[in-house]
């Protein structure tokens, strides 16, 4: 419940608003901060008011044309802040409560959900809506689907920053060393130290490996890759990365091989540090036409597996994940080098874009 002065003013003003700003996506390259109806919650719907977001390396993708979204929608799949308003039949939850949501939101009922493919609600990809098929979370409210399976109310001793990248990036991350099955002791490497590549350094850390090898140039992701968990980074421009993996695992290779950037030349430089029965577990988003070579795949015959991910979901996996940042086994704030308000999203992106700055992860501010 509000308290002072201010806040009764200020939950006045916010209750009384039909329309908000929001990020609206018109086509390739083509985006802007426009004035849009405040979205009303149908039946087990929410709407949330949104106080923290971030922008996404998918976001990019959507922003170059690379990935296909409806003109019109509003984008951003990283949503943190106060319930605004609750539709008929959303339970235990009360107007004004914080609260995280995954940047999928399964439904919970439907064959892939109930098959624990939550991320594949309703078909190949479902699970994503925010920015997707529905619009996201770069406004200054989102209207959450499925809102039963969806809030994971926040801890009152966690702050915004300390959970928003639990939405996506960590989720993401983390999955990559769950789906490859790693186990304690694994050697590991992981191709790209971008937010994604970061949080499955963080990812093979709390899974176990013995051995973390990260690949990445750029010295700012350097240093926050070992402060993430990698034991080695290794420069791809200034050495036969493949090579030294070869010789650091006394040549048999790596147990697990982590894609996380989506280039033919990352896929492929983690096929080749694999040894035989090794997974390679890819988390990037392609474009364009990816192929397999056929020598470091054994013909086909090496055992391989090659498994890929899309970010869990859900609020269980909210909770559990701030579960981790409660107790001390996950800090993710560090990521977020940049803040911007809402009104200068643009910026923002383009900063990011341009990976200008040092800039690592931006927080967006509505």
């Amino acid at each position: 419940m509000p308290s002072t002065v201010h806040e009764v003013e200020l939950d006045h003003r916010l209750t009384a608003a039909t329309t908000m700003k929001a990020l609206v996506f018109h086509g390739a390259n083509q985006i802007g901060l426009e004035e849009v109806p405040i979205p009303k919650p149908g039946p087990g719907e929410a709407v949330i008011r949104v106080t923290l977001t971030t922008i996404c390396g998918t976001d990019l993708h959507i922003l170059k044309g690379e990935y296909p979204i409806k003109p019109g929608l509003t984008i951003g799949h990283e949503p943190v802040g106060v319930i605004h308003e609750l539709g008929v039949g959303v339970t235990g939850f009360r107007v004004g409560e914080r609260v995280l949501v995954g940047a999928i939101t399964p439904c919970g009922q439907c064959n892939d959900c109930l098959r624990g493919n939550l991320s594949q609600c309703g078909g190949p990809i479902g699970g994503w809506r925010f920015g997707n098929t529905i619009n996201g979370a770069q406004a200054e409210y989102v209207l959450i689907p499925f809102a039963q399976a969806n809030l994971a109310k926040i801890p009152a001793d966690l702050r915004d920053e300390q959970v928003v990248l639990l939405s996506d990036i960590a989720s993401t991350g983390i999955s990559a060393a769950e789906s490859a099955d790693m186990q304690i002791g694994d050697a590991v490497a992981v191709f790209a130290q971008g937010p994604i590549g970061l949080c499955a350094t963080a990812g093979a850390k709390l899974k176990g490996a013995s051995l973390i090898i990260a690949i990445e140039s750029d010295p700012v992701r350097t240093k926050m890759a070992k402060s993430m968990g990698a034991d080695i980074v290794l420069n791809h421009l200034e050495q036969d990365v493949v090579a030294e993996v070869k010789r650091l695992t006394d040549g048999k290779g790596v147990d697990v091989a982590i894609e996380a950037l989506g280039t033919q030349a990352t896929f492929e430089s983690a096929l080749r540090v694999l040894r035989a029965g090794g997974t390679l577990s890819s988390l990037g988003v392609y474009s364009g036409k990816l192929s397999v070579p056929v020598e470091p795949f054994a013909a086909g015959l090496g055992d391989h597996k090659i498994v890929t991910t899309l970010c869990p979901g859900g609020k269980e996996r909210m909770r559990r994940l701030m579960e981790l940042v409660r107790h001390g086994k996950l800090d993710l704030v560090p990521l977020l080098t940049h803040t911007y308000s809402l009104d200068r999203v643009t910026e923002a992106y383009k900063l990011f874009g341009e990976r200008r700055d040092g800039v690592i992860k931006v927080a967006i501010q509505p």
